[in-house]
């Protein structure tokens, strides 16, 4: 890549971390209040973002350039595509939570024929996702108005696979509680194909971290921790079979690398930012295991 493009890279993400994180005075273009939460959908010059919350400005669930849509935003998003890290390939394609469809979105570009499958308890969130994010359907893009944990079930009672399941619900607040616990995660893991691999959206920072990290532990071993200094998200990556070495990991981030930035990721610096528990793990080895008789999310995730 030359240093103009490398510089522009630099610039625009820069720019577009700035929009997204300072307090701006943006306009409604849409609000209503579906029978799970209050939806809006705001822009400011250029830059569309839906909230689930009114009263706070860090609650922005999927962010958009009007004019650049398949340009991706937030850092997560990026960080998601460590998951390729994994299986490069991926032809079935789960994904609990939808937001915008952006992430949607921008697989079906990059994968256009793999299977996407959106889950989303809201209906109100898929109209939105469609009317004011561009969000694509087609024979192989659908969306699904189901409760998460509802679709896994019954997914898993049919013994579905799929080759990249995204965790990436949240209500306003955190992730919804019945979707942290033991049982739920073991779910998941069952409908893990051969190659498959798990990359769940979850904050480095919160009161929640330790109990997070020894129940994916205690279901599936040994995963990745995905961050970065520029914001509070940590991806967690998880496979049902051994994880990958760095040597395999740096030779398939090369091979992604040009593919991936147009859509503003780069992945080989992404690649650098995953540690392995098998040789870091940073919460202590007697944290609690979130189970579904015991996932106080609400109380634990307090602040003072």
């Amino acid at each position: 890549m030359n240093k103009f493009i490398f510089t522009l890279v630099i610039i625009s993400g820069l720019l577009i971390g700035s929009m997204v994180s300072t307090p701006i005075l943006a306009k409604t273009i849409h609000s209503e209040r579906s029978l799970y939460r209050n939806i809006l959908v705001e822009e400011n010059k250029g830059l569309r973002c839906l909230k689930f919350n009114v009263r706070s400005s860090k609650t922005q669930q999927s962010c958009m350039l009007v004019d650049d849509p398949q340009r991706l935003v937030f850092n997560y998003t990026k960080m998601l595509f460590s998951s390729l890290l994994i299986n490069p390939n991926p032809e079935r394609i789960l994904i609990i939570g939808l937001g915008g469809g952006t992430m949607s979105n921008t697989l079906h570009q990059i994968y256009p024929k793999a299977t996407i499958t959106n889950v989303e308890i809201d209906p109100a969130v898929i109209k939105v996702a469609r009317n004011y994010f561009s969000f694509f359907e087609n024979d192989h893009i659908t969306a699904v108005a189901q409760d998460g944990r509802i679709f896994i079930k019954r997914e898993s009672i049919k013994k579905q696979q799929y080759d990249w399941i995204i965790l990436d619900a949240f209500n306003g607040d955190y992730i919804p509680e019945h979707l942290m616990t033991q049982e739920f995660l073991q779910e998941v893991k069952n409908l893990l194909s051969e190659n498959g691999v798990l990359a769940a959206n979850t904050f480095s920072v919160s009161r929640l971290y330790n109990y997070e990290s020894a129940t994916y532990k205690s279901v599936f071993g040994d995963f990745f921790n995905v961050k970065n200094n520029n914001n509070s998200n940590r991806i967690i990556l998880a496979s049902a079979k051994p994880l990958p070495n760095n040597d395999e990991i740096a030779s398939r981030a090369l091979a992604l690398r040009a593919s991936l930035l147009p859509f503003n990721v780069d992945i080989i610096e992404i690649s650098r930012q995953m540690l392995s528990t098998a040789t870091t793990q940073d919460w202590p080895k007697n944290s609690p295991v979130l189970t579904d008789q015991y996932s106080p999310a609400n109380l634990l995730n307090l602040k003072d």
